[in-house]
């Protein structure tokens, strides 16, 4: 990088840093730390939820998700719209009513306490290991591009957002985020227009979109039925839903965002705001890679987009995989200038043309595939998936000085965002729902805040180790949700439970819970392929009855099950 583009970077991180220490200044009571002081904006609330999702995941993974898979995973969020309804309904008017400060405390009061620490344990596993993800995700990245070493720059990451978080709590982290995330929808929108630019002149965003279909990549809504495929319409809205309901509903990290709103209209609002803009931000952000895609039909690409992985194969075993892929890649080129000369005049391109221009595809993706098996015999433990290095691939080769660095900046930014609220909301649950109800209930407020700040540290420290030792996913957007998945259909059907089925207590719940995430895990390492937002529902529907069951069971086997239960 230019050195512009290091005081872009360094002045935009360090900024947001010093922002989040000078806005801790004032935070001193518990309810200041925990909850904000419950006096947000819905503006800021509804920032603050889009940075708690949008990690630097987000913004590397999903331009790859779009460029190998195009649209289709826009479906994921198709169920958001109508999880936001609901929580809006159900979930806030109860939350703000009772007081809450965690999602987790409404079960104690409902049930009892073995099922309030089962729903924030299974929480603290799934979010515990997700907030080592999001550290890792652009530190690895970022290390392989610029050769920085992996371990410090994970640690620097950490770092930073433990500092301002440790520091100011629940309201410095929301503060922070609206700014963060107002920078990073500015760096997208910059790097879309770039992409969109760089396509030739004579190719119009309607032949990129033609190319772009030839491919497959324009394909957003399947209507099939396999259970094995993972984004259908169906597991959209189904699947889903259920995600987006335990998600903002169950999951601390979200339900805190909007827990410290001045009232309910301003966490409704919040939300409101993060459903009309969730969905055509991410289905932007994979259109950003569908074009990338026609963007490298046009430009020489790598044969692997992990550039620093090439040089660990010798030049020798290099230059023939790397002829027969350059010559596949302007073999296409031509055909795709006839395609585009027959769709000028005919409409459309030739079946013969379409054919061969996929067949030429084909041909580079098989000496990708002859790259990887070569990289793989050199070196047993490389990572063979590129996925999440072509959206930064494009922004170091083709932005201007200034530019790459806010580029980068963006991705620090997403990563310490998505971190604070995750290790803000950790260290609140392990709080509020274990020392405070387990340990300590009787302390100062004073001295709950420093305990506060200490579990802030030490699940930042156990959230940069663990990233330490992680190796990268095929995809890390779709390894944060399988993780999501696998826990929040458990949690969320214990709280559904705990808002409809009256009746039924806390034995029956917490037994429900605990032989849905049982089921859900075995079916997961089991030889079943199940698509995995299916799981949602799945621990949902059998955590509901399950209770239902046991309280059954329970019911006639006492005499007054009122009493037993």
């Amino acid at each position: 990088m230019s050195p512009a583009d290091w005081i872009v970077l360094f002045s935009t991180v360090l900024g947001i840093v010093g922002y989040g220490l000078w806005t801790a200044r004032c935070h001193r009571s518990a309810n200041d730390y925990l909850r904000g002081g419950a006096d947000l904006k819905w503006s800021t609330i509804g920032l603050s939820v889009m940075a708690t999702q949008a990690s630097a995941i987000t913004f590397l993974s999903t331009p790859g998700q779009g460029y190998e898979g195009g649209l289709a995973f826009v479906q994921n969020y198709l169920g958001l719209p109508i999880a936001m309804i609901l929580i809006c309904a159900v979930f806030i008017p109860i939350y703000h009513r009772l007081q809450v400060t965690t999602a987790y405390e409404f079960l104690g009061q409902r049930f009892d306490q073995k099922t309030r620490l089962l729903a924030a344990g299974l929480f603290l596993v799934q979010r515990g290991l997700a907030a080592g993800i999001t550290i890792y995700a652009p530190a690895i990245i970022v290390s392989s591009v610029f050769y920085w070493p992996l371990g410090p720059t994970i640690l620097v990451t950490g770092v930073l957002v433990v500092l301002y978080t440790v520091t100011g709590g629940t309201r410095t982290v929301s503060l922070t985020q609206k700014y963060q995330m107002l920078i990073i929808l500015v760096g997208m929108t910059i790097a879309f227009g770039y992409v969109v630019n760089g396509l030739p002149e004579h190719v119009s965003f309607g032949d990129a979109l033609y190319i772009a279909g030839m491919h497959d990549r324009l394909e957003a809504i399947s209507f099939s039925f396999d259970p094995s495929q993972r984004y259908t319409i169906w597991t959209g809205l189904i699947g889903g839903t259920f995600l987006a309901l335990s998600y903002f509903g169950t999951d601390q990290s979200q339900v805190q965002r909007y827990l410290a709103g001045s009232s309910v209209a301003a966490s409704r609002w919040g939300l409101i705001f993060n459903a009309v803009l969730k969905i055509p931000m991410q289905f932007a952000i994979l259109l950003l890679g569908v074009l990338l895609f026609v963007f490298y039909q046009f430009q020489q690409p790598p044969i692997f987009y992990n550039e620093a992985t090439i040089e660990q194969i010798s030049a020798e075993q290099l230059a023939p995989i790397e002829s027969q892929f350059q010559a596949a890649f302007q073999a296409r080129g031509t055909l795709l200038e006839t395609a585009l000369s027959e769709r000028q005049i005919h409409g459309s391109a030739s079946a013969e043309t379409k054919t061969a221009i996929l067949e030429q595809s084909a041909l580079m993706e098989q000496q990708r595939g002859v790259f990887k098996q070569v990289l793989s015999a050199e070196n047993p433990d490389a990572d063979t998936q590129d996925a999440d290095y072509i959206f930064l691939h494009f922004v170091l080769d083709n932005l201007p000085a200034g530019l790459v660095g806010l580029l980068v900046a963006v991705i620090f930014l997403a990563a310490m965002s998505s971190t604070a609220s995750e290790l803000n909301a950790l260290a609140s649950t392990t709080m509020v729902d274990g020392y405070k109800t387990l340990v300590h209930p009787r302390g100062s407020d004073g001295h709950y805040v420093w305990v506060a700040r200490i579990l802030t540290l030490a699940w930042g420290i156990v959230a940069v180790s663990f990233a330490m030792t992680l190796t990268l996913f095929d995809n890390l957007i779709e390894a944060v949700n399988i993780i999501g998945s696998l826990f929040y259909g458990t949690i969320l059907g214990i709280f559904l439970v705990a808002f409809f089925l009256k009746r039924i207590g806390g034995h029956a719940a917490f037994i429900g819970g605990l032989c849905a995430e049982a089921i859900v895990l075995t079916l997961y390492f089991s030889p079943i392929d199940i698509g995995y937002l299916w799981f949602n529902l799945i621990g949902c529907i059998l955590a509901v009855l399950i209770a239902q069951l046991v309280h059954i069971l329970l019911k006639l086997s006492h005499k007054n099950p009122t009493q037993s239960l």
